[in-house]
């Protein structure tokens, strides 16, 4: 099927019968059938026989735009960011915390379970900073804020060596 069906348009499917499209994806339509509910059909499959085809609005936003723009938002205003890849060495290991105190039990945790809280750490601050930076605080204000924040970062760069990637890693006053 070579054409873009709107929304409206009725459909007959080999298998499931006669429907109609109640919406419009990217790779896919979603159309309910008379005895068989609501299916996702490929775009592109061929079995799919047009009875009345309903123009597609140009300006219709489709699921796929909501999806991208839903995307766009959530990466910009929230602390979700891209996977930061922990450095290979240390894949597979754990962090033993032995207390100083004879007959308390140590404590393990999976390095990847400690990276991850690093990371969370790192991207809240980021969150933090931009979120300083956007408020309404004096110049002065936001510069001694920033400074704590520049020092939350140096003290974090023990860290660094679980980071596969520099760009990834803590910078401190030096790097500020």
């Amino acid at each position: 099927m070579a054409e873009t069906l709107g929304i409206g348009s009725r459909v007959k499917h080999p298998q499931f019968g006669k429907g109609v499209v109640i919406q419009v994806r990217s790779d896919a339509y979603e159309i309910t059938f008379i005895e068989h509910g609501t299916r996702k059909i490929l775009r592109d499959y061929d079995g799919l026989e047009t009875i009345e085809a309903v123009e597609t609005s140009s300006d219709m936003m489709t699921y796929d735009k909501i999806e991208k723009s839903l995307i766009r938002v959530l990466q910009r205003f929230s602390d979700l960011h891209d996977p930061v890849p922990l450095g290979i060495k240390w894949t597979g290991g754990k962090l033993i915390m032995v207390p100083g105190e004879p007959g308390l039990k140590e404590k393990e945790v999976p390095m990847e379970t400690f990276f991850h809280k690093i990371v969370m750490v790192r991207d809240r601050l980021r969150v933090l900073e931009q979120k300083l930076n956007a408020s309404e605080l004096t110049d002065q204000e936001k510069v001694e804020m920033q400074q704590y924040i520049t020092r939350i970062y140096g003290s974090l760069t023990t860290f660094n060596v679980l980071f596969k990637n520099k760009d990834d890693q803590f910078e401190g006053e030096r790097g500020a």
